[in-house]
């Protein structure tokens, strides 16, 4: 098989340890469901998901049809999945045949899906996400009433698997009066289920942030996205753990996530000289320089022009020169004895040093999510001891 100008490597024991953090977090009653939307946030949904099976987890939450048919292709026959945005009508089909259950936030939803459990011969699980204050997705409190009675009645088909919101901002303890304010609405949509005598299976609210530090959102599932990959919610969530644990500093949530390349040309360079693209960098005196086979098209972000750094024989290499499309140089003038086709870390570790993905998003103002969500597909992602 030919060979990727880049490659992502995935660390199985920092998963498991980061997943024993969380379990000591939630206890272990709830179900742990790890959030594999935007491609495992750019772990790779197929790498990720065998993976974090092998850690005894076997309920996955996505945003989408299409991204459930990704986890259906490579998860175990008995691990479960739960689409949480967008799955299209004509897909209502397929998802109640393969027994994924969806959200349902709007009650004409409702009569469709019963429609194709019928068709299909099997029950529909559906999942009722209700409105307490994102004001995102939600059913509203006008429609929740009926759509419980409809599912009531249609028992034999329509399965009430869970009742849910979604917190908009727990990883900010300045929006706490808000997030305090959608709990209490979350209640009140329970107290209805309760008069009505129809309670879901399943009561889910919390996030990554909600699991970490606030335990009475901690329900019969917690949908968990960033902490699973290594990172903290926000300072707020580490500080809070910190605060409750008495510790100074803590390294409980590991980095699953290294991104790696190789140097494809080393090149002398004369004082004066610009390299790259327009006047965006002119060498002060004669440098040795690294060329990569890589850039932006590739996901690395080009706000890292003349700003970032990667790693080479464990030495911080500065980036010279605008990020092109797909290369870009470093100056190893002080990294004696480079060779073509020598490792380069571009996140991750390399003998005592260190680049993290704060590294690129604190330059760039890119959330960490979005910085790997937006890693292109293509490029291979293996899982490591």
């Amino acid at each position: 098989m030919v060979k990727h100008s880049s490659r992502i490597e995935l660390k199985q024991s920092a998963y498991k340890s980061n997943v024993n953090f969380i379990r000591k977090k939630i206890g272990e009653k709830p179900i742990l469901s790890s959030v594999v939307k935007a491609n495992a946030y750019g772990h790779g949904i197929e790498s990720f998901v065998p993976m974090a099976e092998k850690c005894g987890i076997n309920h996955f939450c996505v945003a989408s049809s299409f991204e459930a048919e990704q986890v259906l292709s490579v998860c175990k026959p008995e691990s479960q999945i739960l689409i949480m945005g967008i799955i299209y009508e004509e897909d209502l089909e397929w998802a109640v045949a393969h027994d994924i259950a969806f959200f349902v936030y709007y009650f004409d939803r409702l009569p469709k899906a019963l429609e194709a459990a019928k068709k299909v011969g099997k029950k529909a699980k559906i999942h009722l996400e209700v409105e307490t204050g994102a004001n995102r997705t939600g059913m509203n409190a006008k429609e929740f009433p009926k759509s419980i009675a409809y599912l009531k009645k249609n028992e034999d088909w329509l399965v009430f698997e869970g009742l849910c919101t979604h917190f908009g901002g727990a990883e900010s303890f300045s929006n706490q009066f808000k997030i305090d304010r959608q709990h209490k609405k979350y209640k009140e949509f329970l107290r209805q289920c309760k008069e009505k005598k129809f309670m879901p299976q399943l009561r889910h609210i919390a996030c990554s942030a909600a699991a970490l530090a606030m335990k009475d959102t901690v329900y019969d599932l917690v949908r968990i996205g960033v902490a699973q990959y290594g990172f903290w919610p926000s300072p707020d969530i580490y500080f809070s753990h910190l605060h409750e644990t008495n510790k100074k500093s803590d390294t409980s949530l590991k980095r699953i996530f290294s991104w790696k390349t190789d140097v494809m040309d080393i090149r002398e360079v004369d004082k004066g000289e610009f390299i790259g693209y327009g006047t965006a960098f002119q060498a002060t005196q004669k440098m040795t320089i690294a060329v990569l086979p890589l850039g932006y098209s590739n996901g690395y972000p080009r706000a890292l022009s003349n700003r970032g750094q990667v790693l080479i024989r464990g030495k911080k290499a500065p980036i010279v020169g605008l990020i092109n499309m797909n290369l870009f140089m470093v100056d190893i003038s002080h990294i004696p004895g480079v060779q073509v086709g020598e490792e380069v870390v571009l996140i991750g570790r390399q003998n005592n040093n260190v680049i993290n993905v704060s590294s690129f998003t604190n330059v760039t103002q890119l959330l960490n999510n979005e910085m790997l969500s937006r890693l292109p597909a293509a490029i291979p992602r293996t899982v490591v001891r």
